[in-house]
Formats: structure tokens, sequence, C-alpha cells
């Protein structure tokens, strides 16, 4: 039927031959699953003219949907005037050809698969909604037969659902969090780190220590071209190459020559070994911090005053950054509850790609390319690549444990809910803007958006906090 519609030329919409859906989701969010494992649940749905069956088995919703013969006669009604208005038939006026002689210039068939095609293509987001899903990829339409006039039309499609995952305990989570208190210890670390645009690097005669700045040559052996180049200076400690690469820098001295190799933290990583020669050591040397250089180089009466500013600026920072950093360690701390040893591959390759379009679309923002964006921080693809797929597979991880916890609590959404969430947002039709969602089959990530802010609001709320400073802690790590 494909072969017809592509044949004559009839839109780029036809038939799909691979049995997906021809009509692109608009929305791809990784929202909630409701299957329940192994059990098939079967379920009947009435919603405006569709009536829906479903099965859902291991992460599979089966789907049968019927169009009622009134709604398939006018699609068919459409699809012959659209056809009459596009093509020219002789001895008749635009959109005024009669049915026999399109059907006999074109073929009836080729008519009807346009028909079939807007039937499934328009009620999509109407079968999304009233299933109240958002799958994981496209669906895979099954059996397709042409519409007919006169008939109920009937078709299956099957969706890829995320998985349903339980978590080891559904209590409260204990965390850790600085105090909103300002600490002398984090007054200190600001105040390091400003002197730290201060700071002098004098050369030093012996071997790597922990917190040097090292002028290395660095030769690629394996998988790591991206490392490689002469007179690169390392910062150790940083965090910005691999530990084994800063362990191995350790204790050499200059003009020294050694191979280092290490295996990415990605599944199916092949090893990555470079060859390093030092080629210079540096120590880095802050300042005096007394009144004068406070006045000179900061522009504060002195240093009492300087701590002054810098207390207040981390007091600013905390009050708006304390919310969001607790709601962060809630999240995660509830998803290493999540009894999943293996992320679904379709899952997580949706939360990538949501996260890789984000991505590039902050890049774009800015007037950046994602090349430009690689080579200036001095990163290669297939690193880029493998750390935006580790994200995903945290950012599923705390999905898939917000949804477990959503059930637990029997989080249900009403209709105020989705109106205040849309009233947030700014829109100014609400109701248009609804209809609009539904349509294309994006109300479900809607309301599984708004459960599993109410599931974070539960976590947040009963969270076992621990003040800890971790200004301090770290300084006393230092010092060790």
């Amino acid at each position: 039927m494909a072969e017809l519609v592509d044949a004559l030329d009839l839109g780029s919409s036809g038939l799909s031959r691979e049995g997906s859906s021809p009509f692109a989701r608009t929305s791809r969010a990784h929202t909630r699953y409701q299957g329940i494992g192994t059990q098939i649940l079967a379920e009947c749905i009435r919603g405006g003219t569709l009536n829906i069956t479903s099965d859902v088995k291991d992460a599979k919703l089966t789907a049968t949907v019927t169009i009622p013969a009134a709604d398939v006669d006018a699609i068919i009604k459409k699809a012959y005037k659209a056809a009459a208005k596009q093509y020219r038939f002789p001895g008749f006026r635009a959109g005024k050809a009669p049915r026999p002689v399109i059907d006999s210039a074109l073929g009836k068939d080729a008519v009807l698969a346009q028909a079939t095609n807007e039937l499934i293509g328009s009620n999509e987001g109407n079968v999304l909604n009233e299933l109240d899903i958002v799958p994981v990829k496209e669906g895979d339409y099954q059996e397709i037969d042409l519409c007919a006039d006169g008939t109920d039309y009937t078709y299956t499609v099957e969706f890829t659902l995320r998985p349903s995952a339980e978590l080891s305990s559904y209590d409260a989570v204990e965390i850790e969090m600085p105090p909103a208190e300002v600490t002398e210890a984090e007054i200190d670390q600001q105040i390091d780190m400003l002197m730290g645009y201060h700071a002098t690097f004098e050369d030093v005669e012996r071997a790597v220590e922990g917190s040097d700045y090292v002028t290395v040559d660095i030769k690629n052996v394996a998988n790591a071209e991206a490392l490689a180049g002469e007179g690169r200076v390392i910062a150790m400690g940083a965090g910005h190459l691999p530990k084994e690469f800063d362990e191995g820098l350790l204790g050499m001295n200059v003009d020294e020559t050694k191979t280092i190799s290490w295996t990415p933290e990605v599944e199916g990583a092949e090893e990555a070994s470079v060859e390093v020669t030092v080629k210079g050591v540096k120590e880095r040397k802050l300042p005096e911090l007394n009144d004068e250089f406070a006045k000179t180089n900061f522009g504060f009466d002195g240093v009492d005053a300087m701590r002054d500013a810098v207390k207040l600026e981390i007091e600013s920072d905390k009050s708006s950054q304390l919310p969001q950093l607790k709601e962060n360690r809630c999240v995660a701390k509830l998803a290493e509850r999540l009894q999943l040893d293996e992320m679904d591959e379709d899952y997580e390759q949706s939360v990538f790609q949501e996260l890789g379009q984000n991505f590039l679309q902050s890049l774009s923002a800015r007037g950046m390319s994602l090349d430009g964006w690689l080579q200036a921080n001095r990163i290669s693809s297939e690193d880029f690549i493998a750390d935006l797929h580790r994200q995903a597979n945290d950012v599923a991880r705390e999905s898939l444990a917000l949804d477990a916890l959503a059930r637990e609590l029997k989080i249900e959404v009403s209709a105020e809910d989705v109106d205040g969430e849309f009233e947030r947002a700014g829109i100014e039709d609400v109701e248009a803007s609804k209809a609009q969602f539904v349509a294309d089959g994006r109300m479900p990530a809607v309301r599984d958006s708004i459960r599993r802010s109410k599931a974070v609001d539960w976590l947040v709320e009963n969270a076992k906090v621990t003040e800890v400073d971790e200004a301090a802690r770290a300084a006393e790590a230092k010092a060790e």
C-alpha cells in the first residue's frame, strides 16, 4: 500500500513499510509506565469516538483501536476531495472530479491508503492520551489494512514502554546537607578561590606532588587521541582527567617517561593508553592576605571587611541554591534503592536523545556548535557521548525511582493540577493549549511530570537531614 502512495506521489505520509507509525511523536519525555511485569493487564477504554482495548506484557502494550464507520466515511470523503483538488482530471474543474474518475486515474487503493493513514495519524494523540502512556519509541503498527466505506476500521499498534521497577525501601531518605548558616570554613574556601587568581607558579626540582602543575608531552598509544599533545599543563587533582592518569604522574621527575593506561568507566569501553614525558613541575604559591592586599587587589578596607562581604555573598547563594541541592540529593539517594540490575536499552536511549537535544539547544542559544564546544574543552566526541550515556542512565534511574515512589504513595493527578501546570507556564488560553496537548499525545507526559513533582515534594518534606560543614571536611581531607 505504501508503494501505491509513493508511486502516485500522493505525499510522503504513506503507510509505513516497516510497520512503524508514519507520524512523528511530539513528545518523547521519559514518563511513567503503567505495565505490571509479566502479568497481562486487559482494559477497555472508551473515549471520544474511539474504542480501545489493550494488553500489557513484558513492557509492551498492544492496543487494538476501533474507529466508528461514521468517522471512517468522513475521512474517506476528505481524501477524495483532497485528491480531486491536487490532481488535474480532463473534463472536470479542480476539485470537482467524481470518485469513479479518481479511482480510474489514481487507483482506489491509493486514495484509501491516504485515508487510512489519516485515520491512524489523526487519532494517534488521542490513543496515547486515553491509554495515558508515553512510549519510549515510535509505535509499531501491525497488520494495517485499508479502510472501507460504511464499516468500522480496526487496527493494532504495539508500544514499547519503559520498565516498572520497585525500591528496596520506601522510607524517607537520609541525606547530608550544608548548614543554612555560613561557616568560617566556607568563607575560607571562597577566599582561597579568590586568592587563586593572584597565585604564582614557581619551578621546583623534585618529584610531582598532588597539588602541582605539571607540563607534559603526551603521545597517544591507544584510544586517547584527545589527550595527545606537547607542552600540556596538567593541574594535579583537578579531576579533569582519569584518576589513573593523576596517580601515574605522582612521583615522576622531569624528563622521566612513563606509559599510563586506564579503562573508561563505560560499558564496552576499550583500554586507553598514553606515553607521558614530564617536562616541568611548578608549585602554586599564594600571596599573603593582609589588609593592604585586600584593599589594593579587592577594594576592601581590610581582611575583616572582605570576609564580611564574602559571607553576604555565600548567604545569598545558599538562600537560592540549597532548596535545589536538597531536592537533587534526595532524588539521588532514592535512586540508590532502585531494584533494577540493568537499565532498559530503549528507555536509556530515549533519555539520551532528550538530554542531547537539550544540550544542543543550549549551545545554539549561546551561538556555539557542538564541534566548537568540544574543541574548546578538549573533549573527544567519543568521550562526550560516553559521558552523556552515563548521565542518561543516572536520569533514567532517578525517574524510575520517582515513579515507584509515586505508585507506593498512590499519588493522583487532578484536573486542577493539570490546569495549574499550564497556568504556571504562563499559558494564556489554557483550554486551547490543553486541547492541542491532547491532540499531540503530550498530555500523559504532563500528568507524569506532575506526579513526579508530587513525589519529589514528599521526598524533600520527609527527608532526614544531617547538617555537615562540607567545606571544613574538605579542608581536613586536603590537609591530610
